[in-house]
């Protein structure tokens, strides 16, 4: 488990990433290992349910408006959760092998919530042993400012559910420093995200100007909100800062730290995982595209510079979306 060290600290030593990695800490015998074919576009669940781009599931039948038209979105809606999370596994063990062979590695962004619970066929066979975990580097698109062994922790979540199952590296999992004040631990994760691109770890976007995920992995509350950027909140128009903290959370606890738009709209792949009746209202908001005078939910916001977006969804979650 993680001391409370600082996050930036934890990587100045690390040598550059050039093209493919120095050999992994952890790497499956080549005879365990069958290529995963790197088809995240061609996605196909056993699930009954169709995979639907967005229009197909908007209100009026057309696609929610998008303010980049490099944007992808796509909408995948499963019968049952477990169809989810077997196509959810699929998805990202296909784009970690497709990063892993382009860049030597491949940059993981979690969430907190139930999205943990969905990623559990990752640390089940055949992935357990396909995935080249060696190549993974982890990080939070928020986190509590609690200690890491508290329940609040998206960290404990994360390593309780799932890192604690698959061998990915400790020093490739960027925990935030609990030792720092809220202010203080942004700051440092900060300071640790720019010494990994300097490294080469983490890309840049060449559009943005901001580091460029391979992949988040995010999901949403009930009120819309991601990370922990809250409707109505400031942080929403954060557009300068990389990780930024929150000192008055509407959700407890208080204080907590978070990606800013700038970079989730940078990642290269975002896995949007949404489930249950009680999300309905804020997927119906956020995928129909009738004007509304409300103001924007923060899942609103998250529109790819240059990427795909990809929603993982029940029936429940988009039932205010069908046969409208």
């Amino acid at each position: 488990m993680f001391t409370s060290v600082s996050a930036a600290a934890a990587v100045a030593f690390l040598p550059p990433l050039t093209g493919r990695a120095s050999p992994p800490a952890y790497r499956v015998s080549a005879n365990r290992r069958r290529r995963i074919a790197p088809r995240p576009h061609f996605l196909t669940s056993s699930a009954s349910s169709p995979i639907l781009p967005v229009a197909a599931m908007a209100t009026d039948g057309a696609a929610p408006a998008a303010s980049d038209v490099g944007s992808k979105q796509k909408l995948l809606v499963f019968d049952a959760e477990e169809d989810l999370a077997v196509s959810l596994a699929k998805y990202t063990a296909e784009l970690s092998e497709k990063f892993a062979a382009e860049r030597g590695a491949f940059t993981v962004v979690l969430s907190g919530g139930s999205l943990i619970k969905a990623l559990r066929k990752l640390t089940e066979p055949p992935y357990l042993d396909l995935v080249d975990w060696s190549k993974w580097h982890v990080f939070w698109v928020d986190e509590r400012v609690v200690p890491k062994d508290h329940e609040d922790s998206n960290y404990k979540l994360a390593l309780d559910g799932f890192l604690s199952k698959v061998p990915i590296p400790t020093g490739q999992v960027y925990a935030i420093n609990d030792a720092l004040s809220a202010e203080g631990a942004a700051d440092d994760y900060e300071t640790c995200l720019k010494q990994l691109v300097k490294n080469g770890v983490i890309a840049m976007s060449a559009a943005t100007g901001f580091p460029r995920f391979d992949l988040q992995l995010l999901g949403m509350g009930p009120d819309g909100h991601i990370a922990s950027l809250f409707p109505g909140h400031p942080l929403v128009n954060e557009n300068q800062k990389w990780v930024t903290y929150i000192k008055d959370s509407p959700k407890p606890p208080p204080e907590r730290i978070t990606f800013t738009f700038p970079v989730i709209n940078s990642s290269a792949y975002i896995a949007m995982v949404v489930t249950g009746a009680g999300k309905a209202g804020a997927v119906q908001k956020a995928l129909s595209d009738k004007e509304t005078s409300s103001e924007k939910l923060p899942v609103e916001m998250a529109v790819l510079q240059d990427g795909e977006f990809t929603w993982f969804t029940d029936k429940e979650a988009v039932s205010m979306l069908q046969n409208k």
